[in-house]
């Protein structure tokens, strides 16, 4: 069990960007570069789906709701992963969570808020 942490989240007006942090901890160094990482979002009343992902060697891919406005990176020397997000709209609202694709039965970080409103 790996649990990621989550960071950068906030409250951005429609239009506006923000720049997602997720780090391992550092006793792990085989997990985090060994497998392909992703961002998975839970809206409100809505199931937590995966929007983002980065293989090992930096392939992406992406939900067909956020292309052209997420970019996902991955820096494996420092175990951190980040997700940019542009062009907000209040559908992007939800909690962000970070894990290993897929996420099998590693557990759950606390994920970060983004909020979208004006």
């Amino acid at each position: 069990q790996v649990q990621f942490v989550e960071s950068g989240g906030g409250l951005v007006q429609p239009g506006g960007s923000l720049r997602l942090s997720c780090a391992a901890p550092r006793s792990i160094t085989s997990t985090f570069n060994s497998y392909t990482m992703g961002w998975y979002r839970q809206s409100p009343g809505k199931q937590r789906e995966l929007v983002a992902s980065a293989t090992r060697l930096g392939n992406t891919n992406y939900a067909d709701s956020v292309k052209g406005r997420f970019t996902i990176s991955r820096l494996n020397a420092r175990k951190t992963m980040y997700l940019q997000i542009n062009n907000l709209s209040p559908d992007d609202t939800g909690v962000y969570y970070c894990n290993l694709v897929p996420q099998g039965t590693n557990s759950w970080g606390q994920g970060t808020h983004v909020i979208v409103s004006s």
